[in-house]
């Protein structure tokens, strides 16, 4: 039996722990319900863990059910929503439809009914995955997806293998709709680790696919095909602005094909481009981001753009792929796999050259492409070279075990140097963004939208990066920094609670006592009279 995640908001604790009793939810399948107080409090559970089910309570202080409900309709429109209240007025009920809730309950509610609705609710729950995982429909829906030419002209599309002045033509033939302006590849890798027990990669892989037209295709004009493995997206962007606006919703397509289709999806995108003819550039930097899912983790979009800012252009070193490997290597893996690499780069080479003038050009393409390799990545070639010293003129003059240490040496080096700059590049737009809260903690339209705006990167990669940085959301840190401020205020000063909780950004002095007594286990008030007696 298929286990749904339910989450009960009502910000009278009581009547929430009579509902949980009144069933036997494990039997009925499902997990233990979680508890949100208001429907703020339950938005920020539903980041942490995304509910399949939410009961609410309509009147609540803060923000009231149905505007929670809107809310999570947003970022998840497959949730389902079961309203209940005290108040059998029409309006609510039309707005209940409106948002095609599940059920509308009047308190106080009867255990007979509750059992009926929830197992309804999960039996619905239960057709929508056999519908996505269904094996003849998927079979079927794989063998009917899109014609041959077409996928055979993606394919040549992000190779680079079709003359541009031939691409309108092809776009005619096969009526396909490019008009861009402008472009970019994104690639969807599947984790086969993650699979469930049973099914076919393959049909599962259909079944993502699927989900993500369903839900990009339109407000992207999206094109999807399978290249090499793994599903292909080409998205049409009309503002280079709107890059971190499909990242984010890319983003959320992770998370909601591990709930729906039970997989683990990384989607890597590339290179925002202006021309069809760069889309193997476009796709080159979509594969890389896939690769950084060892650094970042699974189960997220990645934008190569956001991690790897400062790569400009493709390098020449990719015609050589054992030398590619080491150049990956330096970016995405630890010290030890670098020294392996290079130094098996050097002995595979090296034993090839038939003689001593050989040898010389071998190690003279070996310090040229050193040298594209560091500037390309903006990496100071003075930490790498003694530029004081004719390195050509060295390295020839080395015997194959000196150029192998020296060679590891310096592929480490330049690791240190792209790990140190990663480094760099992330602490900087945390500390601007902990600096953009010290200076704007007070405005009360302050949220990680406006701040990922203010940086200029999406959601889904501050997000990441910020908790890494700092072991804390951008939420908790705004929070806490807020909470900090407000018991200073009551500390040092005679000022009013509402007065201190405008001071640090909320409008609600109800909403900001919840919170301090949340944060300190008192409310303002009893805070100040401590602190005074």
């Amino acid at each position: 039996m298929n286990k749904y995640k339910v989450m009960l908001v009502d910000d009278e604790e009581d009547v929430a722990r009579a509902i949980l009793r009144k069933l036997d939810w494990e039997a009925m399948g499902f997990e233990t319900p979680r508890y949100a107080h208001n429907g703020i409090e339950a938005l920020e559970l539903s980041e942490e863990q995304p509910p399949d089910i939410v009961m609410t309570d309509i009147q609540m202080p803060y923000m009231d059910g149905i505007e929670l409900s809107r809310n999570l309709k947003k970022l998840y429109p497959n949730i389902r929503i079961i309203f209940f209240s005290g108040y059998d007025e029409f309006e609510y009920a039309k707005e209940a439809i409106r948002l095609e809730a599940e059920e509308y309950i009047l308190k106080p509610i009867d255990a007979d009914e509750l059992k009926t609705v929830f197992t309804r609710v999960h039996e619905a729950l239960d057709r929508d995955i056999d519908e996505k995982l269904n094996v003849a429909k998927l079979e079927n829906y794989y063998m009917d997806s899109l014609p041959l030419l077409q996928e055979d002209f993606f394919a040549s599309l992000v190779e680079g293998s079709i003359d541009t002045g031939r691409i309108g033509k092809f776009l005619s033939d096969y009526r396909i709709d490019l008009h861009g302006p402008l472009y970019l590849t994104a690639i969807v890798h599947i984790s086969t680790g993650r699979i469930p027990e049973g099914m076919n990669p393959v049909l599962i892989s259909v079944s993502v696919r699927r989900l993500l037209e369903e839900r990009l295709s339109d407000k992207w004009s999206c094109k999807f095909f399978s290249y090499l493995g793994s599903t292909v997206i080409i998205a049409q962007l009309s503002d280079r602005k709107e890059t971190s606006a499909f990242t984010d919703e890319c983003d959320r397509m992770c998370r909601l094909a591990e709930s729906m289709c039970k997989a683990n999806v990384t989607i890597g995108i590339g290179w925002l481009v202006d021309s069809l003819g760069d889309m193997d550039a476009s796709y080159k930097g979509a594969r890389d981001a896939v690769s950084y899912r060892v650094l970042y983790g699974h189960t997220k979009a990645i934008n190569i753009s956001e991690v790897a800012p400062l790569q400009n252009d493709d390098p020449v070193y990719e015609e050589t792929d054992s030398l590619v490997d080491v150049f990956k290597k330096m970016k995405m893996s630890d010290e030890a796999s670098v020294d392996e690499a290079a130094r098996r780069y050097i002995a595979n080479n090296t034993s090839q050259q038939a003689s001593i003038q050989s040898y010389r050009f071998f190690v003279m393409d070996l310090v040229s492409e050193i040298y594209k390799f560091l500037r390309n990545n903006q990496l100071d070639i003075n930490s790498v070279f003694d530029m004081d010293s004719d390195v050509y003129t060295r390295v020839q003059q080395m015997e194959a075990q000196e150029l192998s240490d020296w060679f590891s040496a310096t592929c480490v080096k330049m690791h240190e140097l792209i790990a140190d700059k990663r480094t760099d590049n992330t602490r900087s737009f945390v500390t601007k963004a902990k600096d953009y809260v010290a200076d704007h903690y007070a405005d009360q339209d302050l949220s990680i939208d406006f701040i990922c705006s203010y940086l200029g990167v999406s959601s889904a990669y501050f997000s990441t990066v910020f908790k890494k940085e700092t072991g804390k959301t951008f939420v908790q840190y705004l929070t806490d920094f807020r909470m900090e401020k407000a018991e200073s205020m009551l500390a040092m000063t005679d000022e009013k609670t509402y007065i201190i909780a405008q001071s640090v950004g909320y409008s609600d002095p109800n909403y900001f006592s919840y919170v301090f007594k949340k944060q300190f286990g008192v409310s303002p008030s009893k805070y100040k009279a401590g602190r005074e007696s």
